[in-house]
């Protein structure tokens, strides 16, 4: 019997000194003194690194050096869990797996480490799983590849375990801005810019990066995290309301002190996650995340799970999915709401219990609890009573959506033969045409954003290449150059197209996932400045305006460029991932 415990220690074993001190922005008092943070100082220095600078203030309540001695969150909960197994007659090994925190490494070479970390995860739970042969698992991931990581890992061992999500963290608030996460710190910069870098400018970027994130948890809107808990749930892994309940609330730490009776439960009628995960299990999440908003990320991971209980799930089933599901949840980072909100309304549970009244999930699919998920929809109703919408304006009713459709639209076209995903809430159009700035890399995008040559009133397609899952490599999100196109005001004017991923806290006109990338020479990497690209999210067509003869003769003079990595951890995942149509899997 086991109690994982993701991302816990990464943040113990590196930062050894105060985030206070790492934040500080005031010069060495000698100038000869040995720099020590010259690796750290990549994401704590920078006014663009803002984000990573908001995770690391206060984290889990760290403030000296003293305080890196205390159990962090998801340790915590999984002494919990432990106690609980042992008062269920049951033996818990806790052990810990690597973690990468995207809001820390976002928008640096860091990034690359992030994708590939899903299928580690993966990796070592089934390593120390199956060479210790523990007879079931109790995960607890705080974060997004955590999450499809341990599930890959119960889908593949197929032995007797659950979920339980770590939780979403609390908003934040500064004066001016009452309601902040960690979309708003990436945010602030862009912010900054289009204010002039005035004084109170800056006074304002400070501010809400010191106080975007005010505790443990995951990032709080519906970004990739709180969309994969949702899904697990939707599943059926995850005992009722753990989606919803919020890191620090009452609710998550009762959650774990019921885990051994619910793992005694599995162990006694065994229960697999192979029963659980069904196909109309799949059906289910994917549902629910259309109907709130979902990460972009759900497609790549819900493949990828599937796959590892036998199931192909397709780009195409995403599709089907989304022409008959409307948006209805006003979340954020599109809308104004956080998971914390969901919660106060009665959770991910109503919101399901609706979508089954209304015949848009199966209920009848086996969970983790022993009984349906119809059954235990309608004890949770029982007890907290039906979604309404007179005193909430979170989720709307289906016959007032935000969009009548699905927000992930999978387009097919010249550009991306092999498909590609893009979130469209309806907020930002349904379509777009716009000629093409080309970028190689995150950086050269920041640097024109900074010198002001993408304008508002020109509507521009930034092209983000060479960041798929080979050419990245890893795959990295988009937050960076997303938040400054929102937090410049350029949100209307310009649509980012990438072979990389996007944050689920990204939003605006995004198109990610492009196949086959620009690092296999797919035909985004022949794109050049000026080219009129277009893309119709009605259609769900993707179109490179250039004449097939003059792409001819751009693919005869194309070279690959040589892989950004020749050993360890990043080439071994290059050599294996497949692309992103794919999940980027790297067991195929």
């Amino acid at each position: 019997m086991h109690s994982w415990n993701a991302a816990a220690l990464p943040a113990r074993a590196v930062l050894r000194w105060s985030p206070r001190r790492l934040l500080s922005t005031s010069a060495p008092a000698c100038s000869e003194k040995p720099i020590l943070n010259r690796y750290s100082r990549t994401i704590t220095k920078p006014k663009d690194q803002g984000a990573s600078q908001a995770m690391l203030y206060d984290t889990d309540g760290i403030r000296t050096d003293e305080d890196f001695d205390k159990a962090m969150h998801l340790l915590g909960l999984g002494q919990h869990v432990r106690k609980s197994l042992y008062d269920a007659g049951l033996i818990g090994y806790q052990f810990g797996v690597v973690g990468v925190s995207d809001g820390i490494s976002m928008g640096t070479k860091g990034m690359t480490y992030s994708l590939q970390s899903r299928d580690l995860i993966a990796d070592q739970v089934e390593t120390a799983a199956g060479g210790h042969w523990l007879d079931g698992m109790v995960t607890i991931p705080g974060c997004d590849k955590n999450m499809p990581g341990v599930l890959m890992a119960l889908g593949r061992l197929n032995r007797p375990g659950f979920m339980i999500y770590g939780g979403t963290i609390k908003p934040g608030s500064c004066e001016g801005a009452p309601q902040l996460d960690i979309v708003s710190a990436f945010q602030s910069y862009g912010k900054y810019l289009e204010d002039g870098k005035t004084d109170d400018a800056e006074k304002f970027r400070y501010n809400t990066v010191r106080h975007a994130c005010p505790g443990p948890g995951a990032c709080g809107g519906m970004y990739t995290a709180n969309t994969m808990a949702s899904a697990a749930e939707a599943m059926g892994m995850t005992l009722t309301g753990s989606s919803s309940y919020p890191a620090e609330y009452p609710e998550k730490m009762a959650e774990c002190e019921s885990a051994g009776v619910a793992m005694l439960n599995l162990l006694e009628k065994n229960i697999l996650p192979r029963d659980i995960m069904t196909r109309s299990a799949f059906e289910n999440a994917m549902v629910l995340t259309m109907i709130l908003g979902g990460s972009t990320n759900a497609v790549l991971h819900l493949i990828a799970i599937a796959h590892s209980v036998g199931i192909n799930l397709t780009i195409d089933d995403f599709q089907s999915v989304s022409d008959r599901t409307p948006f209805i949840a006003d979340l954020k980072p599109s809308g104004k709401y956080v998971m914390e909100d969901v919660y106060k309304l009665g959770g991910i549970p109503k919101i399901l219990a609706y979508l089954l009244k209304n015949k848009l999930i199966d209920g009848n699919n086996l969970t983790v609890t022993g009984r349906t998920l119809g059954e235990n929809l309608d004890r949770w109703t029982h007890e907290h009573g039906e979604l309404e919408f007179s005193r909430q304006n979170v989720i709307r009713p289906l016959e007032q959506p935000i969009k009548e459709t699905g927000h992930l639209r999978i387009l097919k076209g010249n550009l991306a033969p092999g498909g590609a995903v893009a979130k469209i809430t309806g907020k930002e159009g349904l379509g777009f045409t716009g000629k093409a700035r080309t970028f190689d890399s995150e950086d050269e995008f920041v640097a024109a954003v900074e010198s002001g040559s993408i304008k508002k009133g020109e509507k521009t397609v930034v092209v983000l290449r060479y960041l798929g899952p080979k050419g990245g490599p890893g795959m990295p999100e988009m937050l960076k150059p997303t938040s400054l196109i929102m937090g410049a005001g350029l949100g209307h004017d310009v649509a980012s197209l990438t072979d990389g991923r996007f944050s689920g806290g990204s939003h605006g006109f995004c198109i990610g996932h492009v196949v086959p990338e620009a690092q296999v020479g797919g035909p985004i990497a022949l794109v050049r400045d000026g080219d009129i690209i277009s893309v119709d999210a009605v259609k769900n067509t993707i179109e490179l305006r250039v004449p097939e003869d003059e792409l001819a003769r751009r693919r005869a003079a194309w070279t690959a460029p040589p892989l950004k990595v020749s050993q360890g951890t990043l080439y071994k995942y290059v050599k294996t991932v497949e692309d992103a149509s794919r999940g980027c899997i790297t067991d195929a």
